[in-house]
């Protein structure tokens, strides 16, 4: 390894360089906080708050339910929630019955989920109310057998032959019949991603993977967080591995309690701020962006925030100091990918912080940059290259994609497909994304999932979807069309065929046609001569 990667030696009285990663599972880290904060609370939503006690109680009883159903160790379960107790619920109560978490989008619309669903094999699903409609529709192409409805108003209606929530605790035995985890080579959760080329693919995420970033979290971050004392501010989605680890996992670990929105909206978000005080907030830009523009943000007593960790999207400069300034607090830039739990980087506290950079590695991760044609050579300090990583927090591969996990997972090493560099302390710099990924309000968006739909228009000849700048999303998501000759279409047929088949994130914001596209001697479009028109390169 070179001198470059061993930063922490330059900051010997800080935090750990390397870490030991129990072998401990997800449900046992819950049991062994609720014994030491049996009274504490876990969760909040809406005023009721939920004890570690309680807590762990009901997580038992979720997975003795899921016994009885016949969910065996290795299955599939798909969560389809926005951030509520029952995600929490159910997340644990299948890791409990040793089963996997597959994590579900609620915006995703029928199409993504039904191939979620058979790429994954699960058999059982909990899924809000208001989707499972959606998810009747497709049951018959999938292995679903068993449907858990949750109502986050009131008892769930005509949902028979399926099971509401709150009845399927009923179906408990008293107890979850004890399962044995091993937890490096078991995987606890499905996280969908894009990856690095294709069609979306399942990480693989294992117990040690999740608690090794856990973990390597608390290390990094334990000059500012008191075991015991925190409140998590968690409204960034728990689907998204993000959210997964750096709220619900970490305020778990660390005995902390979870303060629930289902969604971002902005005075809801402020006022919550108000009464809860959160002393712990991760987001995405975009909701930084929304509380420092808010015209009295100072009066709902958002200097009770003191910690902000963002990910997901890259954090403006003068944002970062402008909410700093309002706040109080410190927002802590980081990096990370689904593939790796996720997070990788971070800016420190107990160091220099680099704005513009995504900071220095965590506790037992290496990182090096590589050369952008076979990746084999590492290059030196300051030029550019594709980064990749190596640590305890890397999945163990893509679920049923031995190639795709073969061409990312080399030695050892996770390639990221990002290109950045490094400094001679070792922060690094990410100057450009995966190749055609647009992140719009943190969210990881795929144009080939865009171009496959709008391809299926009748008028659609030729499409291409590039990322577009956009001040308060971050990127926008541009298509670019040439129709089919003899027919007609315009951008507001175009973007109600996309709303119809799309997630809403993913809609076009902006149609573009054309007499043609910009292609290669073989034919290819060039995606990134039209993304440089769009940033005037």
């Amino acid at each position: 390894m070179s001198e470059k990667k061993n930063w922490l030696a330059q900051y010997p009285n800080s935090i750990e360089s390397t870490i030991t990663i129990p072998e401990k599972s997800l449900p046992q880290i819950l049991l062994e906080t609720t014994k030491t904060y049996p009274q504490h609370n876990a969760l909040s939503f809406y005023g009721k708050k939920t004890t570690y006690e309680q807590l762990s109680q009901l997580v038992s009883h979720f997975a003795s339910a899921l016994q009885s159903r016949g969910v065996q160790k290795g299955d599939r379960v798909a969560i389809m929630l926005p951030n509520c107790p029952q995600y929490v619920i159910s997340y644990y109560g299948v890791l409990t019955a040793g089963a996997i978490v597959t994590q579900v989008n609620p915006m995703s619309v029928e199409r993504e989920l039904e191939y979620i669903l058979k790429d994954s094999g699960a058999d059982t699903i909990v899924v809000l109310e208001a989707l499972y409609p959606k998810v009747k529709h497709i049951q018959p192409s999938t292995s679903l057998k068993n449907i858990i409805v949750v109502s986050l108003q009131s008892a769930v209606q005509s949902i028979e032959p399926d099971t509401s929530f709150d009845a399927f605790f009923a179906e408990s035995t008293g107890g979850a019949r004890p399962v044995s985890i091993d937890t490096k080579n078991d995987v606890a959760v499905l996280q969908y991603t894009g990856g690095t080329t294709g069609r979306s693919k399942g990480a693989m995420l294992t117990h040690q993977n999740i608690l090794a970033n856990v973990i390597q979290s608390y290390e990094f971050f334990k000059f500012d967080i008191d075991k015991g004392q925190e409140r998590y501010l968690t409204v960034i989605p728990l689907f998204h591995v993000f959210g997964m680890t750096s709220c619900m996992n970490l305020s778990i670990y660390t005995g902390s309690e979870s303060i629930m929105l289902p969604r971002f909206d902005l005075e809801e978000v402020l006022n919550t701020i108000k009464n809860e005080q959160p002393t712990v907030f991760p987001g995405v830009p975009t909701m930084y962006v929304a509380i420092t523009n808010h015209p009295k943000a100072e009066e709902y007593g958002i200097n009770s925030i003191e910690v902000c960790n963002s990910g997901s999207a890259p954090m403006p400069v003068e944002l970062l100091r402008e909410f700093e300034r309002k706040t109080g607090s410190k927002i802590l830039e980081g990096y990370g990918l689904s593939e790796a739990s996720p997070t990788t980087h971070c800016n420190p506290t107990f160091a220099e912080r680099k704005p513009g950079s995504v900071g220095i590695g965590m506790p037992s991760t290496e990182y090096k940059i590589v050369d952008l044609g076979k990746g084999s050579e590492e290059m030196p300090v300051g030029e550019l290259g594709e980064v990749v990583i190596k640590g305890p927090q890397i999945m163990k591969g893509y679920w049923n994609m031995p190639e795709e996990t073969a061409n990312t997972l080399r030695d050892g090493w996770l390639y990221t497909g990002d290109i950045g560099r490094v400094d001679e302390e070792g922060y690094l710099y990410i100057v450009d994304r995966k190749k055609d990924m647009i992140i719009a309000s943190g969210y990881n968006i795929y144009p080939r999932d865009i171009e496959e739909v709008l391809y299926e228009h009748p008028a659609v000849q030729e499409a291409v979807v590039v990322g577009i700048p956009d001040k308060y999303r971050g990127e926008g998501v541009k298509a670019i069309l040439v129709l089919k000759s003899g027919k007609e279409a315009n951008e507001d047929e175009i973007k109600d065929y996309c709303r119809q088949n799309l997630a809403a994130y993913k809609v076009p914001n902006v149609v573009e046609f054309r007499d043609h596209l910009p292609k290669t001697a073989v034919g290819k479009i060039l995606r990134r001569a039209l993304r440089d028109e769009e940033l005037k390169i």
